[in-house]
Order: structure tokens, then sequence, then C-alpha cells
């Protein structure tokens, strides 16, 4: 298991992991920070970066923040 600071840019034009800033992974979203639709998108985009379902990511810290904490299984 594998705790990961995550910054999130919503509304990019592309979805995808851009690299890390520091001990920090940046990760543009394209779904706006409402509803929680960006924190799926995350998950999603994460797991496919990771090769892990998304069942196996979870947001510790930060569900409102563009500074998030994820915890991955399986990594």
């Amino acid at each position: 298991m594998a705790r990961i600071n995550v910054k999130v840019i919503p509304k990019a034009s592309r979805a995808e992991v851009v690299g890390t800033e520091g001990e920090t992974l940046k990760v543009k979203l394209t779904a706006p920070p409402e509803g929680g639709r960006a924190n799926k998108q995350l998950i999603e985009v994460l797991a496919k970066h990771f090769k892990v379902p998304k069942s196996a990511i979870t947001i510790v810290k930060g569900e409102t923040s563009r500074q998030k904490i994820v915890e991955i299984e399986g990594i």
C-alpha cells in the first residue's frame, strides 16, 4: 500500500498524469470540481496510470481541496 500526495488541476483540456512537483504527483482532469466529479475522474486516471482497479484507490485527505493524499493498494 502506498500513500501519494496529489495536486489536482481541474477543468484541463485532457485528463492525464503530467509528472511530479517535488514529492507531489500532478494530475490534470477535464471534470469540474463540482459534485465529486473531479474526485471520481481522479480515481479513474490513477487506476489506469498505476494499472490497479478503481476499488484499490481511496482519497484519504483533501476531498474538497486540490491538494490530496491518496492511498493505493497493490503498488
